[in-house]
């Protein structure tokens, strides 16, 4: 389901998305509810007895998400600082991601479970307020990522993932600019066929939610439909997405390992000192969470 993924994964790293300041993070964080709402809003469109549920379950979830979740990240996020002082390898890329993972499906799972009894009851007229908001998501992906010069389009995807990397490691040597270049370039990473996937989950979440709504399903049935949309998100039910997701996973983990294996020593020091900053943060914010 592309607007619930894309909230929970915008809690999760929200405010390590921000450029990394100790406060800043954790004022993200106590800002995300507000931020999650509205977020939310710009999609369905919630009428005056939706908002304060819609608005309870967000903040349920947050309390949730404060009082679970946060030291297991900011332990993650440590972990992952001793590691990145030495040289990696594609396998612990790729375990680093499903150990994010982990997390991720936990924090679908609790926000299906508290946003259910609204999506199941939206109306005709916010279902297709959603459509058209998914119409306008699709126009700006095409900008973003299909541009119709190739060297532009590289050029554009290359800036993001300097941009990602600059993020964590400081500023980058002409040497691991060109590398990261043709890391890119060689990526099976296909603009196209991500945009058709997205469109076509989006329909599905557009099919189910009607059908929720005009069978006025049970709690118990719509909170198992919308497991599936969840599910559809991350393992795709046609056979040749999931082949080419899998091929792309292989690739990024062999990829950010050969990044990372490129950087120098003051680089991964001043990576595992924003990574330090992170967790310290993460902890902060979990020792505030009510009992």
């Amino acid at each position: 389901m592309s607007f619930l993924r894309a909230m929970i994964i915008g809690v999760l790293w929200f405010a390590l998305a921000l450029l990394g300041g100790c406060s800043t993070v954790r004022f993200a964080y106590n800002q995300a509810p507000d931020l999650t709402y509205w977020w939310l809003d710009s999609y369905v469109d919630f009428n005056d007895a939706q908002t304060p549920r819609v608005r309870d379950a967000i903040d349920a979830w947050f309390a949730w998400h404060r009082r679970t979740q946060l030291a297991d990240l900011a332990a993650l996020l440590t972990r992952t600082q001793a590691q990145i002082l030495e040289p990696t390898t594609p396998a612990q890329v790729c375990q680093l991601v499903d150990d994010t993972t982990v997390h991720f499906d936990a924090a679908v799972d609790r926000a299906l479970l508290l946003m259910a009894p609204t999506l199941r009851n939206l109306t005709p007229q916010q279902l297709a307020h959603m459509e058209r908001k998914y119409a306008k998501n699709n126009d700006e992906y095409a900008h973003d990522f299909l541009q119709a010069d190739p060297a532009e389009r590289l050029e554009t995807s290359v800036k993001r993932v300097v941009d990602r990397a600059e993020l964590v490691y400081g500023s980058l040597s002409e040497a691991q600019r060109l590398s990261l270049k043709r890391g890119v370039a060689e990526s099976p990473f296909d603009a196209e066929q991500w945009g058709l996937e997205r469109k076509r989950r989006q329909q599905e979440t557009l099919q189910t939610l009607r059908r929720l709504a005009a069978e006025r399903a049970s709690p118990e049935a719509t909170t198992v439909a919308l497991k599936q949309l969840a599910e559809h998100t991350m393992r795709s039910p046609r056979e040749a997405y999931r082949d080419y997701q899998q091929r792309l996973r292989q690739y990024n983990c062999g990829f950010a390992a050969q990044m990372h294996n490129l950087s120098t020593p003051e680089q991964r020091q001043r990576a595992a000192g924003r990574l330090k900053g992170w967790a310290d943060d993460l902890r902060s914010l979990a020792a505030d969470a009510a009992p």
